[in-house]
């Protein structure tokens, strides 16, 4: 497959010009209008270059690299384009490991430009020099270091290409110095893109459509696991139209919450480690399991000897590597979602009549909700949820860190709508909710943006402060506050004796007086009717705000899969 390049636009200017200029026109050719940014050595002939462009596009300074790599995550979470990240070498590239590693999980289009020693002393041990094309090799779709700036408009071209296609994912674009410096000699040729190994598939195949169809109008438990790859195929509507005509049972995983309507009679909610036990029950007792664009991580499946025991797996990835890695599975379909969706919703086969089994998950959603108790003595996490839920109308764009807050999150925040949860799902990275919320205000700057974070993971990026301070942007943080590296907590307390082991932070900052010293409105809240009176101001204010939620440190996220058991052994299903 061959995709011709747009013609070049070249500024103009009467100075030579260099690698790192032509630079800025591909990425103006590619619609790129943010740059997520920390300057350095190696990458000075670029950041030269973006000071000629004369702001025709955006470049947003971080405080770290990590924070400016996540918050590029959420900016791609939102738009559904790559997000575009500049970072100097060594340390510089080097901090954008973490951030890399969480795009490749997570399936997030990133295109990451790192800056690199002069060719001349690669391989020297030069200063700042990291061997990033070894570093970044298993954890990029894949990368690439510059060898001439005529080959730049085809690595950038493909680059994007190779981010934003099939199952998305980081590429990396190491640029040496000499390279970024070098003065174009002639006008580089137009660029087009000749990737014989990498031709994604996007169309199912008719007659697994068809074995699928079938199979769903003879099941008698049929239920529908619907993942991130909903959302990256933009097939929420799809999966929706899909489920109703048929009236088939959905089930999201963490990463494909607002795929499927969580008010619907038909949404049985979250599976896995903390799932609902509708969902997880579903998920056990099924005859037939129609996966969309989920990979079945442990978190989801628990002990695999007990997962979907009774059922027929269908999957439809557009990764084939996922499909049977972890589930064996009977019907394999490689397809975008939506491509498939669409097929399956024209097929005549009949749908199954399972009145009985939709009557029983019922009865698993009445029987067995999520809870908590309500504490007199402070504020439940769980309770806190459900208020900013309700203040927000729950059509906030939501993004967390990782632990007992996340979980919570996932609970208790419901979604209607597609493209409004942004989570750090298979790297569980700390520190990823804050600046994650950065690029998602960014990237939609008339939505109400929340980060839910953790005391311990705020802490590993609150830095970033400047960012909205400087930018005006009305992120609203919400620190659940608990005193405690809670999830570790957790697992100590039921799995490991009670024997609370560096879990509990004695020692923590004054988040308001922090957030004062970075400009930005800060609050204490300890009790339910303090903040029932304060949310509604504090989320009508025009700019960024933190606000310091101290919540009963003992709380635990229920129901809980332990490790190594099944999906259907849960604890703490219902009140003790």
């Amino acid at each position: 497959m061959k995709v011709e390049a747009k013609q070049l636009e070249f500024l103009t200017s009467t100075a030579p010009k260099t690698g790192a200029d032509l630079l800025i026109d591909l990425l103006k050719s590619e619609g790129v209008d943010t740059l997520f940014g920390y300057p350095g050595g190696a990458v000075l002939p670029i950041y030269d270059a973006i000071y000629r462009a004369q702001g025709t596009i955006k470049h947003i300074l971080f405080r770290h690299e990590q924070g400016m790599i996540h918050a590029a995550e959420g900016y791609a979470r939102i738009t559904g384009r790559p997000g575009v990240v500049i970072a100097t070498s060594g340390p510089g590239a080097t901090n954008l490991v973490t951030g890399i590693t969480d795009a490749m999980m997570d399936s997030l289009p990133l295109v990451v430009f790192t800056g690199q020693v002069a060719r001349s002393v690669i391989g020297t041990d030069a200063f700042q020099e990291a061997d990033v094309m070894a570093i970044t090799t298993p954890i990029t779709k894949h990368n690439y270091q510059v060898q001439s700036i005529s080959d730049l408009p085809r690595i950038v071209k493909e680059a994007f290409h190779i981010a934003s296609t099939g199952r998305p994912g980081p590429v990396l674009v190491d640029i040496p110095k000499d390279i970024s410096a070098g003065v174009l000699v002639e006008e580089p040729e137009e660029a087009c893109i000749d990737l014989p190994g990498y031709q994604p598939t996007t169309k199912p195949n008719p007659l697994q459509i068809k074995k699928l169809a079938d199979s769903i109008a003879k099941a008698k438990k049929p239920v529908i696991l619907a993942g991130a790859g909903v959302l990256h195929g933009k097939a929420s509507r799809e999966l929706t139209a899909f489920a109703e005509k048929h009236q088939l049972p959905v089930v999201t995983t963490l990463l494909g919450l607002g795929a499927f309507p969580a008010d619907s009679p038909l949404s049985l909610g979250m599976g896995g480690m903390h799932g609902t036990y509708a969902a997880n029950m579903a998920l056990h007792e099924t005859d037939l399991l129609v996966n969309f664009g989920a990979r079945f991580d442990d978190r989801l499946t628990g002990n695999l000897k007990h997962f979907a025991p009774h059922a027929k797996v269908a999957h439809i990835d557009i990764d084939p590597a996922e499909i049977g890695k972890n589930v064996p599975t009977q019907i394999p379909i490689v397809s975008d979602a939506k491509e498939a969706l669409v097929e399956l919703i024209d097929q005549t086969a009949e749908s199954p009549e399972i009145m009985a089994w939709l009557e029983t998950l019922h009865q698993y959603k009445q029987e067995y909700p999520l809870w908590y108790k309500h504490n007199p003595d402070g504020m439940c996490p769980q309770w806190l949820i459900e208020a900013v839920h309700k203040v927000t109308n729950g059509e906030a764009i939501v993004t967390t860190d990782v632990g007992q807050h996340q979980m919570w999150a996932a609970q208790y925040y419901t979604f209607r709508e597609p493209h409004r949860w942004i989570t750090s799902g298979g790297l569980g990275t700390m520190g990823f909710g804050f600046p994650a919320a950065i690029g998602a205000q960014i990237a939609s700057p008339e939505s109400t943006v929340v980060a839910f974070v953790g005391d311990g993971g705020f802490q590993m990026t609150l830095q970033e402060l400047s960012v909205i301070y400087e930018r005006n942007l009305p992120v609203k943080i919400i620190i659940v506050n608990n005193g405690a590296l809670g999830m570790v907590r957790q697992w100590q307390e039921l799995l490991h004796g009670n024997r609370i082991s560096e879990s509990i932070l004695h020692t923590q900052p004054d988040f308001v007086k922090l957030a004062d010293s970075y400009g930005i409105r800060g609050m204490k809240i300890d009790n339910e009717e303090d903040l029932i009176t304060s949310l509604p101001e504090l989320f009508a204010h025009d700019g960024p705000v933190l606000v310091d939620c101290r919540v009963l440190q003992q709380e635990k996220v229920f129901p809980m899969i332990a490790p190594g058991k099944g999906i259907h052994e849960m604890i703490g299903v219902k009140p003790s």
